[in-house]
């Protein structure tokens, strides 16, 4: 849910027209207000494209963490039951021991078991207890253990969830920073409707193209996935069917090409060959693009990739030359 501030800002923005952003962050202070040209419209569209597709990953990468801190809780809780289970038969155990050295008229030595605080008061006065067999020493020694083990899972269990509550948090920071940059590139899109979106020229969206390329084996079933996907909307935190964001394309279609690659651009680009030459690029390698590593999409071949570029747009193909290649960082052959 948007914050009042928030809201009341987007309002502001839209009653007032996105050209008086645009002018605000172009323009010095002090200089009287005047229209952006098409060239400052077109570079802050760049800007927003970068920082848009960063957010995008920041809350893929929130939404994993908060995954896998989700998983590490519940595994915690369920070794927590199993201890508690044990727990309770060691100390089932225990009581009986008490109350046979009792009845054998033991009295003044198992005072000290009955008249413990706990296990670890009980383990302190341990070596006192000669009287005790080595079975029974050990059988109090797990007890005191299975506390111990006990209440360590409980800490941890608990550490555990306040770090899947702080992911799910940072998840929806980074969603509400998506929100923001995609309403304010929409706007400037509406605003000026004669300029075109950076890294968009000589894209084909028609729906459902097939691969004619030369690529075979695992990358071409990779690109025959991806080519089959073109048409369908960008979604950010899209995994598919129905949509997809750039590295969730990416992530189901080299999945369909028999491997399985992580969520989020970072780790993709850590999987592979790194190939940093454009020129000795492969069709099905993956192109990572932006000094944050924050967009990527599949080589094709012949100088174009195809990508989900981002929110308003579908899945396409799109030539290399001029934008994505100023943007280009490296590629990986997975």
């Amino acid at each position: 849910m948007d914050k009042p501030g928030r809201r009341t800002a987007r309002r502001f923005a839209a009653t007032t027209g996105i050209s008086a952003v645009v002018a605000s962050t172009l323009i010095s202070p002090g200089t009287a207000y005047a229209e952006p040209t098409r060239d400052e419209v077109e570079d802050r569209l760049a800007e927003l494209n970068e920082e848009a597709s960063a957010a995008v990953e920041e809350y893929n990468q929130a939404e994993e963490d908060h995954e896998v801190a989700e998983t590490l809780y519940e595994d915690l809780e369920e070794r927590v039951g199993d201890e508690e289970e044990r727990y309770e038969e060691l100390r089932e155990e225990v009581q009986q021991l008490a109350s046979a050295t009792y009845q054998s008229g033991d009295v003044n030595s198992m005072a000290n078991i009955l008249s413990s605080s706990g296990p670890e008061e009980m383990l302190e006065q341990n070596a006192d207890l000669n009287y005790l067999s080595e079975a029974q020493q050990a059988q109090l020694d797990e007890f005191g253990a299975s506390h111990e083990r006990l209440f360590a899972l409980k800490d941890e269990a608990e550490e555990a969830l306040e770090e899947a509550e702080q992911a799910l948090e940072e998840a929806e920071e980074a969603k509400e920073e998506v929100e923001a940059k995609v309403e304010e590139q929409e706007a400037l899109l509406a605003e000026f409707p004669s300029v075109e979106d950076p890294g968009a020229e000589g894209s084909n969206d028609s729906a459902g193209q097939s691969y004619t390329g030369s690529a075979t084996g695992n990358a071409g079933a990779a690109l025959d996935f991806a080519y089959a996907q073109i048409g369908k909307p960008y979604v950010w935190g899209g995994t598919g069917p129905n949509g997809y964001d750039c590295s969730g394309l990416v992530q189901a279609a080299w999945r369909a090409g028999g491997v399985d690659l992580p969520r989020t651009t970072y780790a993709q680009a850590e999987v592979g060959q790194r190939i940093y030459d454009m020129n000795a690029l492969q069709p099905g390698d993956i192109m990572f693009f932006y000094g944050g590593l924050t967009h990527d999409g599949l080589y094709a071949g012949n100088g174009q990739m195809v990508h989900a570029p981002s929110s308003g747009r579908n899945i396409e193909v799109v030539g290399l030359a001029a934008y994505w290649a100023s943007q280009f960082q490296f590629a990986v052959r997975p």
